[in-house]
């Protein structure tokens, strides 16, 4: 048993000591990625707090608060036209139950005159546009804009549509495919590989796992974003659907399991972006920043604007 310690301990110290130094110096084995846009400054569904979420109004207004980047949904209308919502089924933003996907694009309802803000409970917004989007619209009107399309269905050619209007636009290195489902963001790739991508919650479980283990130096990642959940706004601004993330306890248990500054920094050095959100408060802003985040998600695109002109020392 001794001999077998003898061998066995300073393995694992070795092991434990190379992965330590190469966390913090990932750039002795991978070459740091590099992107056509680096953003601090991201507007979740245009910037939902301050105008209707995902319309044309919302997208103008975050660009002109200086935003870097615009974060949006789209779905495929049963006439065929790729359009901006978050929702398939429309009952949450207009008020009927209806889905995108059944209807032709001259047939979607308004948005509601006031809209709750989903991750800043009992705050609203409103304008004076309450039309759904196309994306198109938003790629003619914003063509160096950075544009994290987030895809919700596996639908093909939804997938394809996208993936055209970013080639017609010239805009692949600047439209980054994003989604929670590993099987979609398999599509996404297979139909076009030249976007940049963010991690879907599968390969985030795993990103988790190779840190704790002492194993991410050691492997290559094709992401080049990490687009997650700064997890102190759960049960506070946004009360999450599942029961489990409404207890406080389990909340909490995560948000020190997976905010790890050591791991955000480390992805950062290797040129991967980490964008956490939706931050709508001064105190969450910092909170992300301070964790190592590279840029910030949230509703209120001036209230971001303000906050980092006011905090220079954290650009």
């Amino acid at each position: 048993m001794s001999s077998f310690l003898y061998f066995v301990l300073p393995a694992v110290g070795g092991y434990a000591l190379t992965s330590m130094i190469l966390l913090k110096n990932p750039h002795i084995l991978h070459k740091r990625k590099r992107s056509a846009f680096f953003s601090r400054h991201i507007s979740h569904r245009g910037g939902s707090g301050e105008r209707i979420e995902s319309t044309m109004e919302a997208f103008t207004n975050a660009v002109e608060q200086g935003t870097e980047m615009l974060e949006l949904d789209c779905h495929l209308t049963k006439d065929g036209h790729v359009v901006v919502s978050h929702d398939d089924n429309l009952l949450r933003q207009t008020g009927y139950d209806v889905t995108i996907s059944s209807l032709d694009l001259k047939d979607l309802p308004l948005y509601k005159e006031r809209l709750e803000v989903t991750f800043y409970e009992g705050h609203y917004s409103s304008g004076a546009d309450r039309k759904i989007a196309l994306l198109e619209d938003v790629f003619k009107k914003f063509p160096r804009m950075p544009i994290s399309v987030e895809i919700k269905e596996n639908n093909k050619q939804l997938i394809t549509k996208v993936s055209d209007m970013a080639k017609r636009y010239n805009r692949e290195e600047i439209t980054v495919w994003a989604s929670v489902e590993s099987s979609i963001m398999k599509e996404c790739l297979k139909v076009n590989d030249s976007m940049p991508h963010s991690f879907t919650m599968n390969r985030g479980v795993l990103l988790l796992l190779l840190f704790y283990t002492g194993l991410l130096p050691f492997v290559p990642l094709e992401e080049s974003l990490l687009q997650f959940y700064l997890l102190r706004i759960m049960n506070r601004t946004f009360i999450p659907d599942s029961p489990i993330l409404r207890n406080r306890l389990i909340a909490s248990l995560l948000e020190k399991l997976m905010m790890r500054k050591s791991l955000f920094t480390h992805l950062a050095d290797r040129g991967i972006q980490v964008h956490l959100f939706v931050c709508n408060e001064d105190e969450d802003i910092k909170a992300a920043f301070e964790l190592g985040a590279t840029g910030v998600m949230t509703d209120y695109p001036c209230h971001l604007t303000s906050y980092l002109c006011r905090n220079r020392s954290q650009e």
